[in-house]
């Protein structure tokens, strides 16, 4: 299993860019890694994050991280999921909507169904304010629109750049 953590300084640059909207946040971690971006989000004073990944050993990482930090269980949930089908089963059940959802894949895999889920009309993962960020190799063009989401803004770092998308 590979993986890719965000660097320090990627994780710094998102979040001086979304600093005004993590202030007791709904913080989706999708594709999770080690939900080193959620826990960060939580110190930063997000109410609650729902980290998600598709591998249990990851999932695993993520509960033994938060334990290392003291995070208490009420402010988290760890999911073992797909991305694309954890959104379609959020929409589908109509959870609570997120303020900020990361989007992490592998750099392989196909953006595209997770981005349109999220950007469809009847969509109720992401609030009406809220933001998604996707994290992807420079090389790795996505598009300006999936649906209703409309990227507003692409920082680059290295080989990484951060897509950020609101509603329109």
């Amino acid at each position: 299993m590979q993986v890719r953590p965000t660097s320090d300084r990627l994780r710094e640059t998102l979040f001086n860019i979304i600093v005004a909207r993590i202030e007791d946040a709904r913080f989706l971690d999708l594709c999770a890694g080690s939900g080193a971006v959620g826990i960060e989000a939580l110190s930063r004073g997000a109410s609650f994050v729902t980290f998600v990944d598709r591998s249990r050993k990851m999932c695993g990482l993520v509960e033994a991280n938060l334990d290392l930090c003291g995070v208490p269980e009420d402010e988290t949930e760890v999911v073992m999921s797909e991305a694309s089908e954890f959104l379609r089963r959020a929409q589908a059940r109509e959870a609570e909507a997120w303020d900020v959802i990361y989007f992490d894949p592998p750099y392989t895999l196909d953006y595209a169904p997770a981005l349109a889920t999220v950007g469809a009309s009847d969509s109720n993962v992401l609030t009406a304010e809220g933001v998604l960020i996707a994290e992807h190799h420079h090389k790795n063009e996505l598009k300006d629109a999936y649906g209703e989401l409309r990227r507003w803004r692409v920082v680059r770092q290295g080989d990484s750049s951060l897509s950020f998308y609101e509603r329109s």
